[in-house]
């Protein structure tokens, strides 16, 4: 049994999760749950590390205390404010005609070491996305295939240097260490869209306070990701600047506003900004215009970002919206007029054991996310943020699959008695077992 520590950073709230993941059965258990305001990060960005350590202390020990163990080292969000996406390409030749993990491993590495990675920045997650196999192309996974040459096109999340070392600085100071950091918008990803939307091609897009970040899967692979400086708080500010009213009153207006159009209400009451004991009445009117330009904007700016990923003719799964600003009235029906006709659905974390139920909401996605990325959830292969190589299964576990495998076969030719499959396999997904049988009718 292992202990998993979530940890996402947003701009305005932290979120500490603390989960007990059986390695055997593949089971993930929510135990424990923290969450707390955040300070010291401006629009995704870390501005006052000890700030921002406290807000992670403080959630951290609420989930501490209602998990009962202890777990030092985290798995930790990084918004796309720091990250940029590359694009490489690895070429190898396959001695012995034999595709293994280590060729695989040997292919990507080759195409991180093509990589222009600016100097300040630094390798967060590299993700394949297509292998290519002598001719034959769009393979999804090559290992235990025959042939003479393996290409690889990757996917590379490079990250400012300098964010990386506040973070872990941040980490430090709240008393904790880093053992890995992912994109949220890929967390995001893993926690809320099904397997068929990413083969097809989704957008996944995660609106927070102030921060959007933009995900968008094809053929189940990660291929673009970027950043949109515009959140929930925007309309707060400009409800504030319009009504001129504290910004805690707008606040309460931009989260009661689906209530008061149900009402019918023509006038409110509020505050009045500098002087909050003098009121004033604001027209709902004027609330709607306000709400709904900053609303047609950000979707609008998303849409272009969208676009200029070049990737938009092959999103036939839609748009997924998840994030805080999802909970907002009507989104889904206003964010649906500015995809030109793709379809638009709200996303919530997939479901897991424990204590799950505070956690079914959409602002929730990241940590779940980073959750489900610690159980290797929807991973075929990667380079993380320690330039580890990530699969579902060690080098060990599969040479000693395909090994076993090998000698079955070898007995079945001699009419020899074989073990059972599930004797051998047993600490293996039912879903890998498939894999095994797929590459070995590939290998003989």
């Amino acid at each position: 049994m292992k202990n998993l520590l979530a940890i996402d950073l947003g701009s305005s709230k932290t979120t500490a999760i603390i989960a007990n993941y059986d390695e055997i059965t593949d089971n993930i258990s929510i135990s424990g749950v923290g969450i707390a305001k955040t300070r010291g990060v401006k629009k995704g960005a870390i501005v006052n590390i000890d700030q921002a350590s406290r807000s992670i202390k403080q959630a951290y020990n609420d989930a501490k205390r209602v998990a009962g163990v202890d777990v030092k080292k985290a798995i930790v969000s990084i918004s796309s404010v720091y990250t940029k996406s590359i694009i490489s390409y690895g070429i190898v030749n396959i001695p012995g005609n034999e595709i293994t993990i280590k060729e695989i491993n040997r292919a990507i590495q080759t195409a991180l070491y093509n990589a222009n990675i600016p100097q300040d920045y630094q390798l967060l997650q590299a993700l394949p996305y297509d292998f290519k196999v002598d001719e034959l192309s769009e393979i999804e996974d090559p290992a235990g295939m025959s042939g003479s040459r393996l290409e690889v096109s990757l996917h590379i999340i490079a990250v400012q240097k300098s964010g990386v070392e506040n973070l872990k600085k941040t980490l430090k100071q709240a008393g904790l260490e880093i053992e890995n950091i992912v994109s949220a918008g890929y967390a995001s990803g893993l926690a809320t869209l099904k397997d068929d939307e990413k083969e097809l091609g989704v957008a996944l897009i995660d609106i927070g306070a102030t921060t959007s970040d933009l995900a968008i899967f094809v053929n189940k692979s990660l291929r673009h990701t970027d950043y949109l400086g515009v959140g929930s708080h925007h309309i707060t500010n400009d409800l504030s600047m319009a009504l001129h009213t504290p910004l805690s009153d707008a606040e309460e207006i931009k989260i009661k506003f689906g209530e008061y159009v149900k009402n019918d209400d023509e006038l409110i009451e509020i505050s009045v900004i500098g002087n909050e004991e003098e009121k004033q009445k604001a027209s709902i009117t004027t609330i709607t215009q306000v709400i709904i330009a900053r609303i047609e904007e950000t979707f609008m700016l998303l849409n272009k970002e969208i676009e200029e990923s070049g990737l938009k003719n092959k999103i036939g799964a839609g748009i997924v919206l998840t994030g805080g600003f999802t909970n907002f009235y009507n989104i889904k029906e206003i964010a649906s007029q500015f995809f030109d006709g793709l379809p638009v659905r709200v996303g919530i974390p997939k479901k897991i054991d424990g204590l799950f139920e505070n956690l079914k909401a959409p602002e929730f996605s990241t940590p779940i996310g980073l959750l489900l990325y610690g159980t290797k959830e929807g991973l075929t292969y990667e380079i993380d943020s320690n330039r580890q190589f990530r699969t579902k299964s060690s080098f060990e576990e599969i040479s000693k699959n395909i090994e076993n495998n090998s000698q079955i076969i070898q007995k079945e030719e001699k009419n020899e008695p074989k073990e059972e499959l599930s004797s051998i396999m047993i600490n293996n997904e039912p879903s890998f077992w498939q894999k095994i049988k797929t590459w070995l009718s590939n290998l003989f």
